[in-house]
């Protein structure tokens, strides 16, 4: 892990896992409900379109690629709910541990910072804001794109922006992420990836997906940076 933190000119981090629980506070799985009722509006059969998932990001991805709804302007309206629910639950998420230290010991040693997300950028900002490290990312955060087509990570559409925003090569870069689609985005955007796994179903996955750097704490990272850290 060292040799990644020492060779990177610039960390690109996925919001959600490695920098905070964003639905700490706001279950994911109770939005995942209200956007599926939201795009039912008293029709089974757009429902039945929908999978059936806890996660809203998986809904929305669902209802962008069905043209039916997109046309019925569901799309957009689903995404300017998700956003709300992103934006109210962002001062409520829980900090990542050891995230702000290593966010903010990154930044001392001259490292260039991005944010690359499948969530919104404006709940990213918001959350940062609470944590006073909004200076450190700004003009630097790269939340899902919703310009023509939604593009979500596993595409690499977020690190893409990031790169151009930092001024970096790909091979200058690292991505830090907990799931697979943040690996297969790094890859496709030929980015160096470091797997945070808080929790063995999250190594699992992350391993199965073929990552070959893990860390189970921030703590680690922190000090690989800058070994007179103190965390």
């Amino acid at each position: 892990m060292r040799d990644l933190i020492e060779a990177a000119k610039c960390v690109l981090f996925d919001f959600d896992g490695p920098i905070c629980n964003l639905f700490q506070q706001r279950p994911s799985s109770s939005i995942a409900e209200r956007l599926r009722q939201a795009v039912g509006g008293g029709s089974g059969d757009a429902l039945d379109r929908l999978p059936e998932t806890d996660d809203p990001l998986e809904i929305l991805r669902a209802v962008f690629e069905d043209p039916a709804l997109v046309e019925r302007g569901l799309a957009r309206e689903l995404e300017g709910a998700l956003t709300a629910e992103e934006v109210a639950a962002a001062p409520g998420a829980f900090p990542t541990a050891y995230a702000d230290a290593l966010v903010r010991t990154l930044a001392a040693t001259g490292r260039r910072l991005a944010v690359t997300t499948n969530n919104s950028q404006q709940a990213v900002e918001r959350y940062l804001e609470t944590r006073l490290t909004g200076e450190l990312f700004a003009g630097r955060i790269h939340g899902r794109n919703t310009d023509g087509e939604l593009r979500l990570k596993p595409d690499p559409d977020c690190l893409l922006r990031a790169l151009k925003s930092t001024d970096t090569q790909a091979q200058d870069a690292l991505m830090i992420g907990d799931a697979p689609r943040d690996l297969e985005a790094a890859r496709a955007a030929g980015v160096a990836f470091l797997g945070y796994a808080r929790n063995e179903r999250k190594s699992e996955q992350l391993r199965a997906a073929g990552a070959e750097h893990l860390v189970d704490s921030l703590r680690d990272v922190v000090v690989a940076v800058d070994p007179r850290a103190h965390v």
